[in-house]
């Protein structure tokens, strides 16, 4: 018996087409997913809130040898300076940050072009006592300074607002009198020393400095924002930063005097040479926001008053942070020349300071 196979009838439902690739002209279209996918395959983008968020986690998992730890009469001795010198500290640096940013972005820079002699040599004392009357964080005052260069005011003359400025405002002035009750000559001999090596730079630039050395901002900071954004932009900015470096400060303080051990702190306090240059290259190193390094000056209770000076008028003029910003507004010829002069003026005007007021 023989099987045949008849051919099965032809269907009507036409065959399946690949689907058509994508073309410049009809770009396929993304899957919401996929910026997760691009994301996952670039790996993990670290963050400030996923950094914040492991750390916690890592203090929760070692709490018991961090309490441990902790329990020490070396740490207990620590976290006191360190917690007295952040809590001190910390209002008067909101507060100065709040006014620097105000006036960097509410007074327009032609008000100082305005209010500066014509002539070079006076416009130096004026515009170095102009700091003493305008808040503003050493962060504040480089671009500040960059915007008077600009706008056609003497070099001379902003090297002493640049200088001056965060020294001698009222915020740090009055900062230096809560940190140094018992030394009200303090905050004379700090007005006094600043002002006196700002002014010296500012002439000593006027003399000697050429125009080759110094590169011309080229913008306004916050350049294109509205003033408000740019205000709280400027408050981010510097309270982050100066923060860190506050935070920083405390720390070092607080270990060199729970840790370094007492006879060598001893030594380098009786010998008023090294007592001044320590403590001169510490404020360097530290780069503590002059909002603040005067409660650091006071917790180095083994060190004289003249040495604490040399600190206070070496830091806002010349430090890590600082040299960084000036080089990367004027130029690093500028600070490669300018931050050395500055370190030796700076110790010497406090010398000469704490000579005669101390």
């Amino acid at each position: 018996m023989a099987i045949t196979t008849e051919p099965a009838a032809p269907t009507t439902d036409p065959p399946q087409q690949p689907p058509a690739p994508a073309t410049p002209d009809t770009p396929a279209k993304e899957s919401p997913a996929a910026p997760a996918n691009a994301a996952a395959k670039d790996g993990w983008q670290l963050n400030s809130p996923l950094v914040l968020t492991m750390v916690l986690l890592l203090v929760v998992l070692a709490q018991g040898p961090i309490r441990q730890a902790l329990s020490a009469p070396v740490m207990q001795s620590w976290m006191t300076v360190f917690v007295a010198v952040v809590v001190q500290a910390l209002p008067f640096l909101v507060l100065g940050v709040l006014l620097s940013a105000a006036i960097a972005v509410f007074v327009p820079p032609t008000f100082f072009a305005r209010a500066l002699p014509d002539n070079p040599v006076l416009a130096v004392p004026v515009a170095g006592m102009a700091g003493a009357i305008l808040p503003g964080c050493e962060c504040a005052s480089v671009p500040v300074a960059g915007a008077l260069v600009r706008r056609g005011v003497t070099p001379a003359a902003a090297i002493a607002f640049l200088l001056s400025a965060p020294a001698i405002n009222p915020i740090v002035l009055t900062a230096t009198a809560v940190a140094f009750p018992r030394n009200p000559e303090m905050v004379l001999a700090r007005f006094a020393g600043s002002l006196l090596v700002a002014c010296a730079m500012g002439w000593l630039w006027q003399r000697i400095g050429r125009t080759d050395w110094l590169r011309l901002p080229a913008h306004e900071p916050h350049e294109g924002e509205t003033k408000g954004a740019a205000f709280w932009g400027s408050v981010r900015h510097d309270v982050m930063q100066a923060g860190g470096f506050l935070v920083l400060g405390a720390m070092s303080a607080a270990t060199l005097k729970a840790v370094a051990p007492a006879s060598w702190l001893r030594t380098a306090a009786d010998n008023p040479v090294v007592a001044i240059l320590a403590l001169s290259i510490l404020a360097v190193l530290l780069s503590i926001c002059s909002e603040a390094d005067a409660f650091v000056a006071a917790s180095l209770t083994q060190f004289s008053l003249t040495a604490k000076l040399a600190f206070l008028v070496v830091g806002p003029m010349i430090d890590l942070k600082l040299f960084a910003m000036q080089a990367g507004t004027f130029g690093r010829g500028f600070a490669l020349r300018f931050a050395p002069a500055t370190f030796v003026l700076a110790i010497a005007g406090a010398v000469v300071t704490g000579a005669v007021l101390l």
